[in-house]
């Protein structure tokens, strides 16, 4: 990872899964729609939200007449990755044992999860 990103309240997130999901570069009129699909938002509400990933450098905005395009500059899996190893550093002290214990709180992991987990670490090593 290259980039460490400032993690996004839930309203911008939002807004980052759409372009995320869907093929950019996309209008605010047609993230609207998607997005009020989950929760309403204002028009204003969803151009500020856009104007705020804009200066944090979250996405790209390209002007076509009276339309502006916005097209996302970090990718999901930079974000998610940022997201993680901050979760990580922050909650669990780097421990993945702590972070993985806490996922199951006391409940017994199945075997497909523990090999899944096992054949992970493996590939870690090799590295």
């Amino acid at each position: 990872m290259k980039k460490s990103f400032s993690r996004l309240p839930d309203s911008e997130l939002d807004i980052m899964l759409v372009l995320w999901n869907y093929e950019p570069p996309l209008s605010r009129l047609e993230i609207e729609r998607v997005v009020n699909q989950k929760k309403a938002l204002a028009p204003t509400t969803i151009l500020t939200l856009l104007s705020r990933l804009e200066k944090k450098q979250f996405v790209s905005v390209r002007k076509e007449g009276k339309v502006n395009y916005y097209t996302p500059l970090v990718s999901q899996e930079e974000y998610l990755q940022s997201e993680s190893k901050n979760v990580l550093e922050k909650l669990y002290g780097n421990s993945l044992k702590k972070f993985v214990a806490s996922l199951y709180q006391g409940k017994k992991m199945d075997q497909k999860n523990i090999q899944e987990l096992s054949d992970f670490l493996k590939e870690m090593e090799e590295e």
